[in-house]
This record gives structure tokens, C-alpha cells and sequence, in this order.
């Protein structure tokens, strides 16, 4: 079904509409329990082996074509958000978790992100609706929002691609976005948007060491500082890197990790209850519109100066 709604609106992803519903399902109670195995199974493997797919979409020759301002400009623009969206999140009291789930999506690529930064932590299934819910609002907003603002900047269309690219949050919503200004702006957007992709990979490394120092005696300190997902997410990019990936393998490897995240989410969908999501409904909207205020204004200011 979601896969069915993406093919009728292709800016609305499939893994936005899995994780609504799964909540509709488990909120309506038709969660049996002979679901639970195969729901914990599709929220956990079935997850960490759509991120190692996800890297079969990079190139590193893709990415250093993009040349040294634009790559400087993708990792300040991460660095700004992610760091400004989690501290603001725990300052309106959101708490450290939803905050990293947020800041994660908001800073890499939505839905696909929050999902694999939920493997390394201990957030609840409710933090990880929230977080995917304000990203579709959000996103949903610039398709609409940032093509009238780069008509009023008068942005070329490579300068447009280059600023929908690094602040729009899904991939399909940047797609969305940068197609109405054509084909140039929407290459440039889809490189940009895959190489904020590849911070996706440090950015887990280095919250899951950061988890594994500060956590208190137990299995947590045995943990691998990389992930072995992430081991496997950038062993997926070194062998497209290196043409080991044919061209034709592309296409079905994007359909199956689509398919995966789409499976992953719809069961994290699942455990969500809509009454505990309602009660941190004002201060996830207000940080949401202040990180896409943040990433909007931090990769235009990039756009300006460097491109």
C-alpha cells in the first residue's frame, strides 16, 4: 500500500506512509501477537540491511566532482543543523533521544536516517513517529515553499539544485522539489542530497562511541564503536566506488532497499500510540520549523558565498 501511494505521488515516500500505517494499525488494535516476531524482525534486520543498500547509491567520484566549495558547504550544513537541532531539543525539553532522532533526519535524509540512528539508540518507537512526522511535514512544505524563494532570489538552476539538495530533508522530496526549476538544478540536487547521505555513516560512528563512553557499566561498553550496518553501508559505497556495482544492479538494489526501510518503518509504526505522540506535539513542531529555518538559511548563505 505504500509502495501503491509513492506510485500515485511520487513526493510522498513510501517510508513516510509505512510508518502512518503501522500507527493505524497498532492504534486500532490489530496488532496481534502472533505479528511481534516478524515485526521485531523487519524493525531490526530488515533495517540495518536497507542501510547497507543505501550505500550502493554512492559514488565517491560522484561526490568530489561536486568540487571543494560545495563538499564544504554539505558538511557545514549537517555539522550546523544537527548540532543546533539536538541542542535545541533538549532545551525545550523534548529530551537527549527524540532530539538525536530529529536533529538526524533534519541534518542527513529524513526517514532513512532516523531509522538507522534508532539502531544505535535508546529511543522509543513514539520518538521515532514524532521525528519521521515532522520531516514530512516539513519537507512537504519546501516542495511547495523553496521553488517561489528561488524564483524571488533569482538563483540559477545549479545554485537552486545545490541549496534544494542540501536542505530539503527526503530524497523523493528533493527530487519534487528541484525538478521545477529542470534537469540541471535537479542533477545538482540529487549528488548534494547523496553526498549529505554519506555523513550518515561518521555521524552514527560517532554517537555510538559517544554512547558507549558516557554509558554506566554493562554490555554497552562492549558494543563496536562502527556499527556493523555502517561497516557494511560503507563497503556497499567503496564497491561503487570501484565499479564492482554494475549499472544494472542500481535500480533492483534501490527497489529492495526501499522495500526494506518501507518494512522497517511501517513495524516501528506499529508500537507507536498516538495519545503519548499527542503530548509532545507543540515542542516537536516548534523545533522542527526552527531546524528548517536552520538548514534552509545555512546552506542558502553557502549557496551565496561559495557557489
Amino acid at each position: 500500500m505504500a509502495v501503491a501511494v509513492n506510485a500515485l505521488v511520487p513526493a510522498v515516500s513510501p517510508l513516510m506512509t509505512a510508518v502512518v500505517l503501522g500507527a493505524l494499525l497498532g492504534n486500532l488494535g490489530g496488532r496481534p501477537e502472533a505479528l511481534r516476531p516478524g515485526l521485531a524482525f523487519a524493525s531490526g534486520r530488515l533495517l540495518r540491511l536497507g542501510v547497507v543498500l543505501l550505500g550502493a547509491r554512492l559514488a565517491v567520484p560522484d561526490v568530489l566532482a561536486l568540487g571543494l566549495p560545495v563538499l564544504l558547504l554539505v558538511v557545514t550544513t549537517v555539522a550546523v543543523t544537527f548540532s543546533g537541532t539536538w541542542w535545541l531539543g533538549t532545551r525545550l525539553g523534548l529530551g537527549r533521544e527524540p532530539a538525536l532522532l530529529v536533529a538526524t533526519g533534519f541534518s542527513i535524509c529524513g526517514a532513512a536516517a532516523i531509522a538507522a540512528m534508532d539502531g544505535v539508540t535508546d529511543s522509543e518507537k513514539r520518538d521515532v513517529m514524532t521525528a519521521v512526522a515532522l520531516v514530512t511535514l516539513y519537507g512537504s512544505l519546501a516542495i511547495a515553499l523553496l521553488p517561489l524563494a528561488g524564483g524571488l532570489l533569482h538563483l540559477p538552476a545549479e545554485s537552486f539544485g545545490v541549496w534544494t539538495g542540501a536542505s530539503v530533508q527526503e530524497v523523493a522530496q528533493v527530487v519534487a522539489t528541484a525538478q521545477t526549476a529542470g534537469p540541471v538544478a535537479l542533477a545538482a540536487a540529487v549528488v548534494v542530497k547523496l553526498t549529505r547521505v554519506v555523513m550518515l555513516a561518521p555521524l552514527i560512528a560517532g554517537v555510538s562511541l559517544w554512547r558507549r563512553r558516557t554509558a554506566g557499566p554493562g554490555p554497552r561498553r562492549r558494543t563496536p564503536v562502527v556499527p556493523l550496518f555502517v561497516a557494511g553501508f560503507l563497503a556497499m559505497v567503496a564497491l561503487r566506488s570501484l565499479g564492482a556495482v554494475p549499472d544494472g544492479w542500481l535500480a533492483p538494489l534501490k527497489t529492495a532497499e526501499t522495500v526494506l526501510f518501507t518494512a522497517a518503518l511501517f513495524a516501528m509504526g506499529t508500537a507507536v500510540g498516538v495519545r503519548e505522540l499527542l503530548r509532545t506535539g507543540r515542542r516537536a513542531v516548534i523545533l522542527g520549523a526552527v531546524s528548517t529555518l536552520l538548514v534552509t538559511l545555512v546552506a542558502l548563505t553557502g549557496v551565496l558565498v561559495l557557489v
